[in-house]
């Protein structure tokens, strides 16, 4: 099979099990109706994927891949229209709020990693470990950019900067089911603002 033909395939199967997982979760996903919907044999799906685990954590990795270029795409469009890390940070969840406020009635397909962790007995220590890494990376670059306020300006009051990166991952995991249940995007999109209210109180003195 050519390279680029084979490639392609590939991206297909995760394309289809990412919206089987985000529509049924994990525990329906079927290797059967995969094949079948990217037109291949078994044998043909084998090919690139030796199971379900190797495709669960190849699925991850694709999904965490995309996210962090994605944001990272949006950080530096942020840092080159303003200085101040305060601004380029509120600024950054004014932009993911209006890509939210975008989606259509229905609201966000759903989190790949948030999925994964309901069925996580279904995989081997490697997803496992795959889907933290995938937790702590959005820590880590939430958290960078609040290290960079916090530099220059102390918060109002103690608190983690740990748990402070990971509220805004819950605000938008939360947002998703609400968005869900309510068929609309608007709740998502306004939790991400409520995270970014939070913050303003937390770290410009002129609110306080």
């Amino acid at each position: 099979m050519p390279q680029q033909v084979s490639e392609e395939t590939r991206d297909r199967i995760l394309d289809l099990a990412e919206e089987s997982v985000l529509a049924r979760g994990f525990g329906s996903l079927s290797i059967s109706e995969l094949a079948q919907a990217a037109a291949l044999s078994k044998n043909g799906f084998f090919y690139h994927f030796s199971d379900k685990t190797e495709l669960a954590r190849a699925m991850l990795q694709r999904y965490v891949q995309e996210g962090h270029a994605i944001f990272m795409d949006t950080v530096s469009r942020t840092s080159a229209m303003c200085d101040d890390p305060l601004d380029q940070l509120l600024l950054l969840l004014r932009l993911i709020a209006e890509h939210f406020e975008t989606l259509q009635d229905g609201g966000h397909p759903g989190c790949l990693v948030a999925a994964s962790c309901y069925h996580d007995r279904l995989f081997d220590a490697k997803v496992r470990a795959a889907n933290r890494d995938a937790i702590l990376l959005r820590r880590a670059r939430i958290k960078d950019l609040i290290d960079k306020v916090v530099a220059m300006r102390p918060p109002a009051v103690e608190v983690d900067l740990d748990d402070l990166a990971d509220a805004l991952c819950a605000h938008i995991d939360g947002g998703i089911v609400f968005s869900r249940v309510l068929n609309s995007s608007k709740p998502l999109s306004d939790q991400v603002l409520v995270y970014r209210s939070h913050l303003k109180l937390l770290f410009d003195p002129a609110l306080r």
